[in-house]
């Protein structure tokens, strides 16, 4: 059994938007069946020793179209866990552009670690991120947010990055920022391709972006380099399920299909090669043996191995086909980051005094 387990329930294939970079598949209506999500939960539950943790995602499509399904599951789980003696934790990412009743309920759950998806400066979210009728969605998603800041939630901003977009990335933190972002998670779109001058872009940003970090700290977490800090400090990591890839880890499709993440169903067809076997509906827990470890040509000389973030085995997969082998762009992030995490913490800040920002703000 496990001390923490992370269950990931993809409540639909629809969407309301059409986002360029989507790699979710078609978007089909086709919702999630309650007695499916109920009884993936039930065997996540079943899959946790007392005193452990839940880790109850949901997912997309965007999953607040099945707002009243995620609140009725939401309950379900709340139950079944404090009968059981686990905590848990919901999260869920948002397209930010719907605000019905039921949706609003769901983002302001008291156990809900929500994301909310923006992609930075107005004109670089609405370049992708674009509804059925073709027009942007920034200041739709910006509303929702300040709203959002208004209230007692766990609230933190995604933000995909591009190689067109990657070298506006700094301002388009520090536009968030100014807005009330405290909480940024952000993403290199994985799916697309990297060129070597696309990676030069990168590492100009985010030694940008670090040295905003900083500036910022300790009020302001941007993922990447809190946890390069938390490493190089040797902190122990907050327990989670997170990566398990199939052992402490499941993802769900509408269909009850199995995967190891959530970023793999894409169309859920049986020719799926990272379908995991069985149903949701099939057994009484989802205990199952460890999934492989990374292995890399290269990796054992690496300078920084013991520091190395490169562990997902979906962005794994999804650059080089293979779950235990990073490919350049993987590495060059994490080699970028580590370098650029260590340089500002080298700076000795004077008592009351942080570095100012290293660039203007302009949205135009």
């Amino acid at each position: 059994m496990y001390e923490c387990f992370s269950l990931v329930l993809t409540v639909t294939h629809a969407c309301n938007l059409r986002c360029s970079y989507c790699y979710a598949g078609s978007k089909r209506r086709r919702a999630m069946g309650r007695h499916v999500g109920r009884t993936a939960v039930e065997r996540a539950v079943r899959s946790i020793r007392p005193g452990g943790t839940l880790e109850l995602g949901f997912f997309g499509g965007e999953p607040l179209l099945e707002a009243e399904l995620i609140l009725e599951l939401a309950d379900y789980a709340s139950r079944a866990a404090s009968q059981a003696g686990v905590d848990l934790q919901l999260g869920m990412t948002t397209n930010g552009t719907l605000l019905t009743d039921a949706a609003w309920e769901v983002m302001t759950l008291p156990a809900m670690r929500l994301t909310v998806s923006h992609d930075g400066l107005p004109e670089v979210h609405d370049r992708h991120r674009r509804g059925r009728d073709g027009r942007g969605t920034s200041a739709q998603v910006l509303a929702t947010i300040c709203r959002l800041l208004d209230a007692p939630v766990d609230l933190g901003v995604n933000m995909v990055v591009r190689p067109e977009t990657v070298a506006r990335l700094p301002e388009g933190i520090a536009w968030l920022h100014e807005q009330g972002v405290r909480h940024f998670d952000v993403a290199l779109d994985l799916w697309t391709r990297w060129q070597r001058e696309d990676s030069l872009r990168l590492q100009e940003a985010l030694a940008l972006c670090a040295d905003y970090w900083y500036a910022g700290l300790p009020e302001l977490s941007v993922s990447w380099f809190d946890e390069k800090a938390a490493r190089l400090a040797g902190l122990p990591a907050n327990p989670t399920a997170r990566c398990g890839f199939g052992d402490g880890e499941i993802a769900v499709a509408p269909s009850g299909n199995l995967y190891p993440c959530e970023r793999l169903i894409g169309e859920d067809t049986a020719d799926n090669p990272m379908q995991l076997p069985g149903h949701a509906l099939d057994r009484e827990d989802f205990c199952r043996p460890s999934a492989p470890e990374r292995s890399a040509d290269g990796c054992a000389s690496c300078a920084i191995q013991s520091q190395c973030g490169t562990t997902c085995r979906c962005s794994n997969y999804v650059r080089t086909g293979d779950i235990r082998k990073p490919d350049g762009l993987l590495c060059a992030l994490d080699q970028i980051l580590y370098r650029e995490t260590v340089r500002v913490l080298r700076k000795l800040p004077i008592a009351g005094m942080r570095p100012s920002s290293p660039f203007s703000v302009s949205s135009s």
